[in-house]
Parts: structure tokens; sequence; C-alpha cells
């Protein structure tokens, strides 16, 4: 006699059973779609990981002739290599899609900056997350080519209205920061801020003004380029912010090795840090934990933005409508050392 026990495929019903939540609510959280929280999504997937569900999204990508393969690239510089695996932003972000990616049945394809226009164009995949775009970018050109469904990691320099990306709210984390910074005593707040065509260092000198404007303060603001050697010409650009008279009592840096070059700095000028000045940067480095002294960082929250990239270019590739085709992750600030110095009464002593 024959076991009745016969496995059978578990059904969307099953899955939203487990997890206690409508199909509608399991279908969302498998396409990307919808407007759930991160606490329910990952409730759905869990539920479905445990009874081998198969994402519906993968079953139709296949049989449309899809690949069931994302593509996650990265923008070029001409020839210069450009090491993103060892910058910490880019390798959260690139964690955070992949997990996000086989959560919900699909291989995520990183895919190297240096690649032939050839493999661009050959490289078969159901859709790309195309990070860092530039105002004039190569890569995002030859993508759109092939017209395929594509979000960017960052918005677009020149948006065009059917754009869709994920980004960090800078603008709300530079705030933060400042206002940080402002609460630990500082009134000449300045900003190491690079050359470059992308919208990131845009949207933080306008954050930056705003932010300035509103409190009635000197914005003290130094530029610089990045190439050839981004290390030297921002510890030149924060020197000249030093050497200001009055000089600024704080700076934040917002590349991922900021906060070393401003430390750098300082010690070329004399100063103590935080008594003499206070210091910030937007990275994720670990290592500014055991700096000397540790580093106040704001996190852009990377692995999240990978994840919500996922999303959303899942629900592009299915057409789902009424999906926000633009998404902003919170960042998170992390307050060290740096930023410690004790407010000053008004008597002005400390």
């Amino acid at each position: 006699m024959e076991s009745s026990r016969a496995w059978r495929r578990p059904t969307l019903g099953a899955v939203a059973a487990r997890a206690g939540v409508s199909t509608a609510t399991v279908s969302n959280a498998l396409n990307g779609t919808g407007r759930l929280s991160e606490a329910t999504r990952q409730i759905v997937l869990t539920a479905a990981r445990e009874l081998g569900y198969a994402p519906a999204s993968t079953a139709r990508a296949l049989a449309r002739g899809g690949t069931g393969v994302l593509g996650l690239t990265m923008t070029t510089y001409g020839d210069l290599p450009v090491p993103y695996t060892e910058i910490p932003y880019y390798a959260d972000l690139t964690l955070g899609a992949m997990a996000a990616a086989h959560e919900r049945g699909y291989l995520l394809l990183g895919m190297p900056s240096s690649m032939s226009p050839w493999m661009w164009l050959n490289t078969p995949m159901d859709g790309v997350i195309h990070v860092a775009p530039r105002a004039d970018d190569p890569v995002r050109a030859i993508l759109r080519e092939r017209g395929i469904p594509m979000i960017s990691e960052g918005r677009p320099p020149e948006p065009h209205p059917c754009d869709a990306w994920v980004d960090a709210d800078y603008e709300a984390g530079l705030r933060l920061l400042l206002d940080h910074l402002t609460e630990r005593g500082a009134r000449r707040i300045g900003l190491s801020l690079p050359l470059h065509d992308d919208a990131y260092p845009h949207l933080i000198e306008r954050a930056y003004r705003s932010w300035c404007d509103e409190h009635r303060v000197p914005a003290l603001m130094e530029e610089y380029a990045t190439l050839p050697d981004y290390f030297t010409a921002e510890q030149d650009a924060v020197s000249r912010l030093l050497a200001r008279d009055p000089g600024p009592d704080a700076v934040i840096g917002v590349y991922s090795d900021s906060g070393h070059n401003i430390l750098a700095a300082a010690r070329h000028h004399g100063l103590r840090v935080p008594r003499d000045l206070l210091v910030a940067c937007v990275s994720e480095d670990p290592h500014y934990a055991t700096t000397a002294p540790p580093v106040t960082t704001l996190s852009l929250r990377p692995d999240q933005v990978g994840a919500e990239a996922v999303d959303l270019l899942i629900a592009v590739i299915n057409a789902c409508s009424g999906v926000d085709r633009r998404r902003l992750v919170a960042p998170v600030l992390l307050p060290r050392r740096s930023t410690r110095r004790a407010v000053r009464r008004q008597n002005g002593t400390p």
C-alpha cells in the first residue's frame, strides 16, 4: 500500500496560514509590492522558506522566458579600477541585495565595472539594479539599450519621470548629524565636500546650506577633487577649513574614509578631538569604533537600501501597478567620543 503522505507543493494559502497574514500580504511580500513593514515582510519570507514555497515571481519569469537572474552593476570611471567590494557601503549593499534576492528565489549577479560593452549587452538578466549612476554614465546608457527593467541605487543626476530608484534619505541624515553636533556645543560646523558628477554631493550640499540658513549660521564648506588622490585632496580641504579665522569647531565628511582624513588634518593643526574639534562622517566602516578617538558616524543603512532595491526591481519586472517607484531609507546616527565634548553653559564654563 502506497503512503498517502506524498509531498505536495506548498500553496500561497499555506504560507499565509503559517505567517498569520492574508494571501494578498504574502503576495506583496514575495513580489516586492505593497506597503509592508519590514517585520511583516520577514515573517512572510520565513514562513515561505520553512514550507519550501517557490515564489511565484520567479515562476512567472521563467514561464515567459526569463532567467531568474537579477544583475547588480556599478558605474564606471573610464579605465580606472574602483575596488567597490573593499568600500564598506558597497559591500554591505551587495550583501543586503543578495540576501533579499535569494529570499525571493532569484539569483543576484554582481557585475564588475570593468566589463566590456559586449558583455553588458549579452549577459542574460531579467532586470538590473544600477548602483551610483553618474551624469554621463556609460553603463546606464548601455543598459537602456537592452530594454530590460532597470532601477537605480541612488537618484539619477538627470532624473526622468519614469525612473525608478531607491536611495538613502541624505537630507534627513545630514540634518540628524548637524543637530547632534549643535547639541554637543558646536556653533561653526564645517563640511568637506567632494566634487563629483553623481547626485550625492549635490543633495548633501543643498541640505547643508538649507540647515545653515534656517539656523542663521555660516556655511563653512571646502570642496575637493576625488581624483587622482582623494585622501590627500580631502585632507587639504579640511586644512583650509581649519585655517580660517575664525575656524570651525566641528567638521563633517561625507565619504567612507573622511573621518580618517579629518583626524589627520586635525593632528597636523595641533587640534585635539573632541576637546578642540568635533569630528563626524558618513560611513559604514566599523573601524571608526576603535580609532583614536572613536568617530561618530552616520550609517546610510546600505543593506536595507539593497533589500529595497531588490523589492522594487521585482515589482517593476512584474509590471505591478500602484508601486512607489521612488523609495527612501532612513539613516541611523552612531554617536561616539569624537562628538562628546560637553555642552558649554551660558556662563561659558564647560
